[in-house]
């Protein structure tokens, strides 16, 4: 009887010890659990920037790499630079503002284009002639495996006289290079050895 007895004990303090293992490896589950979560929130939280409008207001913004971007923003770039150096009216201050914002855009080598038509007469005939030029580009190939990041741009030019429409076939190549992001230059970066490969015409449609 007494043997059965000590018997009994022994089983008890068997499963009170496993029981308080069970209990232990549950708590340090829980606290495990309620660890990772909390670094995973706090990442989460670290991906939001909160924006004051004008002061009144929190916006959410999401904070990512901004190199993510970098493809898109050079695309932008050249096609911003090549709708302002292209698209012309027939009004001397509306040249000169259009090419003064796109120099913002491009170093030396667009200005030497730029005066070499002006000293051709061309930007003269399209205001005597009261001529618009509108510039649509239809894609901008860049190479980003090697910097400077070698660029070359398809677009069609469209020179509308009061007679007749011509479309004309316009390929540029150039360089871009990062620069400091500005109001004048919002995507930060800068178009290096600026140059026309082919603008000929492709048709004319008379009016």
């Amino acid at each position: 009887m007494e043997f059965k007895t000590l018997r009994n004990i022994e089983n008890s303090f068997r499963q009170i010890r496993l029981y308080a293992l069970v209990f232990a490896v549950l708590c340090i589950s829980v606290v495990g659990y309620a660890v990772w979560q909390s670094y995973s929130f706090a990442e989460q939280q670290r991906q939001k920037v909160y924006v004051l409008d004008n002061g009144k207001s929190l916006m959410l913004a999401l904070s990512q790499d901004a190199s993510i971007n970098r493809p898109v923003e050079a695309r932008e770039h050249i096609r911003r630079f090549h709708e302002l150096f292209f698209t012309l009216a027939p009004d001397k201050d509306a040249i000169e503002s259009n090419m003064k914002r796109a120099f913002n855009l491009a170093d030396k080598s667009a200005f030497d284009y730029y005066k070499d038509l002006s000293e051709k007469g061309y930007y003269n005939r399209i205001i005597s002639g009261n001529v618009q030029q509108r510039t649509e580009v239809d894609s901008v190939v860049c190479n980003f495996d090697t910097y400077p990041y070698a660029v070359r741009t398809y677009a069609k030019q469209f020179i509308i006289r009061s007679s007749n429409v011509t479309r004309r076939n316009l390929i540029t190549s150039c360089y871009l290079v990062n620069s400091v992001r500005s109001d004048n230059n919002p995507q930060g970066f800068n178009i290096e050895k600026f140059a026309v490969i082919e603008n000929k015409d492709i048709e004319v449609i008379e009016r």
